[in-house]
């Protein structure tokens, strides 16, 4: 449902917020997050453009959260970098059905406003808080499936 750009935005500021207030570098963003350096270096790029994140050159520099982690929305963090597009008007062009949509795409519509407002009323604090015994980022031993 999202893109593999959204899924490392958000690996990536998960990454930062368990590490804030101090900045990381790329490499070491990308080692924790098992993102290809190349690609999270635009998707940071990205994330700089937008506000979410900023860049600091030379010695304690790197990148880091604008916000703080309690302040930032995973909405914030997806509309960054491929925003969610709501149905507005018929995805078909049917003159017949203009900005009333048919009962489909409303449908489509409303899990897509469900989502955004999960994501608008959910902070990457809330994400790295809550009780879970798989915590984000974190590396377990593998189990192998045989």
């Amino acid at each position: 449902m999202f893109s593999q750009t959204v899924e490392y935005a958000l690996r990536a500021v998960v990454h930062l917020a368990n590490n804030a207030p101090a900045g990381q570098t790329t490499e070491e963003i990308a080692k924790a997050t098992r993102v290809p350096q190349a690609y999270l270096s635009k998707v940071l790029q990205n994330l700089v453009q937008t506000g979410i994140v900023r860049s600091q050159r030379g010695i304690g520099g790197g990148m880091s959260l604008v916000k703080s982690p309690a302040e930032l929305t995973i909405l914030e963090v997806v509309n960054a970098v491929d925003p969610i597009l709501r149905i507005r008007t018929c995805p078909l062009d049917l003159a017949s059905h203009g900005v009333r949509l048919c009962p489909l795409h409303r449908r489509v519509d409303n899990a897509l406003a469900m989502v955004e407002d999960a994501f608008k009323s959910t902070t990457l604090q809330e994400v790295i808080d809550e009780p879970s015994d798989s915590k984000p980022l974190c590396d377990f031993p593998r189990v192998r499936l045989n």
